[in-house]
């Protein structure tokens, strides 16, 4: 007799699965959250505080690094990435992520892969501090390669209305904060995937001259995620516009948050450049110009603020055991770019 088993979708399997990381999934909980998990959908509140909430959402994926954790087989920090994606995405416009939830697709579950994919999504939820509220996990056979699956992440915070931060405010004379990425994060891996698996025909597995790590585990650096930070620094400083550095590299992202009529001038400081940059550049014959509007190289988020406060937002960061550095300057602009980009020897 034929069952949905035998045609390959295993309802009991996942079933248990997700019972054994109940409590994983269910220590990322907060107070606004208002039912278990198991249910049709998910019953939250507005956290109380806000005066006038406004609801901030977004969603993405991991992309082809995925690719990087099927050669390696190794599955625990892709969910962070995800989480990670969204978290920072929301957080430029000041907000403050609560609730998370995820979108789990393969042919065939395996085990281990999916406890390490969600035990990462649960820990990417923690330092971002959001609770993984639902999600949900698709066995379709025939539909994804064996030993493969793919992600989605759905995030929501809030931000009172009077403290939305979207750049309107930045001024000529203000200045550009760059925050350290950990290394590539989850963009531009198309790229990276040619460089060393196509043109040169490394193993995730390789050493490769000038990196510190196994290649493989160099790629798979999960994402950094800046909740903490940056909201330590809004309770104390003003910041008039932020940017998370994603696909676009530093002027697609930054550009977006520059009013008309101005521009922003970076300088990157070639000794600051990270290790994986400078290798891929070197290695696929990548100019610089292409590798900043490709890749983070080695910024992952920014902030613009007023240059009377930066050496106190400099001071602070350092105290909260952070890193931070000048990336450039705010400047009137009648033509050109909002973002120029060069390289500081």
């Amino acid at each position: 007799m034929l069952t949905y088993e035998k045609s390959g979708v295993n309802i009991e399997k996942a079933e248990k699965l997700i019972d054994r990381l109940k409590g994983r999934i269910q220590s990322t909980f907060n107070p606004s959250v208002l039912n278990p998990i198991g249910g049709f959908a998910s019953l939250t509140e507005i956290p109380r505080h806000y005066k006038d909430p406004i609801i901030v959402s977004s969603t993405d994926g991991v992309g082809t690094k995925l690719k990087i954790a099927f050669m390696l087989n190794k599955h625990d920090t892709v969910g962070i990435d995800l989480v990670a994606m969204s978290a920072n995405d929301i957080l430029t416009l000041g907000a403050k992520p609560y609730f998370f939830l995820d979108y789990y697709a393969c042919g065939r579950i395996e085990d281990e892969v999916y406890t390490d994919v969600i035990s990462g999504i649960c820990e990417g939820c923690r330092q971002a501090g959001c609770a993984l509220i639902g999600g949900e996990t698709a066995e379709m056979p025939s539909f994804y390669k064996e030993k493969e699956y793919d992600l989605a992440g759905f995030i929501i915070g809030f931000v009172d209305r009077d403290k939305i931060i979207d750049g309107k405010n930045i001024r000529d004379g203000d200045v550009v904060i760059g925050l350290p990425s950990n290394g590539l994060h989850s963009n531009g891996f198309s790229l990276v995937r040619k460089v060393f698996f196509e043109d040169n025909s490394y193993s995730v597995f390789d050493t490769v001259e000038g990196l510190k790590k196994v290649l493989g585990e160099e790629l798979l650096r999960p994402t950094k995620i800046y909740v903490n930070i940056i909201h330590d620094l809004l309770s104390r400083f003003k910041i008039k516009g932020m940017a998370h550095i994603t696909g676009g590299g530093l002027p697609g992202n930054i550009k977006r948050i520059i009013p008309d009529g101005l521009s922003a001038f970076l300088e990157i400081e070639e000794n600051f450049i990270q290790d994986i940059f400078r290798v891929i550049m070197n290695l696929g014959n990548v100019d610089f110009k292409e590798m900043c509007s490709t890749f983070n190289m080695g910024i992952g988020y920014v902030m613009v603020v007023e240059e009377e406060d930066f050496p106190s937002i400099m001071d602070f960061i350092r105290e909260k055991g952070e890193e931070a550095f000048l990336l450039g300057s705010i400047k009137k602009r009648d033509s050109g770019d909002k973002v120029s980009v060069s390289l500081k020897p």
